[in-house]
């Protein structure tokens, strides 16, 4: 197998594994068995479990970028493609894998002194606040940079709770909820 294919089927792997059963509980070992490859070759390819991990948050991130733009880009311009980051995440949530925003599951799970995945996880949320932002920009007219700005960080804010608490309750109420209050802040 080319290095290239090896090592996006060891962050395949570990994906899918951070992503089930949480970075801590996901050892080394396991994601070679699953890999089907030696500990050396996973070693070649990542220093550390933590590089491992950053690698599994990027992954992860691009294909929710990819996805969600495909999705919104869909929509008719206009608020309704803003509030259609709510509709994304009532798909994502019905599906059978979800289990919360990979970034908070991570986070939560490292030490506080982990500054690099800390970082990491910052920059990822914040390409997607700067995905809003231009949301709010192509489909809101009238509004300040300002005004863009701190709208997007509303709608941000609205979005990451209503993934945190649709998993936690295991329901779609939050999700619901967050859209009609975005729609109160786009009136």
């Amino acid at each position: 197998m080319k290095t290239s294919l090896v090592r996006e089927n060891i962050i395949n792997i570990a994906s899918t594994l951070f992503y089930q059963n949480g970075y801590n509980l996901t050892g080394i070992n396991e994601i070679i068995e699953k890999s089907g490859i030696a500990k050396a070759t996973l070693y070649n390819h990542f220093k550390s479990k933590d590089d491992l991990c950053i690698a599994f948050l990027q992954n992860k991130n691009e294909d929710f970028l990819v996805q969600i733009k495909k999705y919104t880009s869909n929509i008719k311009n206009g608020p309704n493609r803003v509030l259609a980051l709510f509709d994304f995440l009532k798909d994502f949530f019905n599906q059978k894998e979800f289990n919360g925003c990979w970034c908070i599951n991570t986070v939560s799970e490292i030490p506080k002194d982990n500054i690099i995945i800390k970082a990491e996880i910052k920059k990822l949320k914040f390409l997607f606040l700067e995905f809003i932002e231009s949301l709010i920009s192509e489909n809101i007219s009238n509004l300040k940079a300002q005004e863009s700005t701190l709208l997007a960080k509303q709608i941000y804010l609205l979005y990451e709770g209503a993934v945190a608490e649709s998993h936690l309750h295991n329901h779609v109420w939050p999700i619901e909820s967050a859209q009609k209050l975005c729609i109160k802040l786009l009136e």
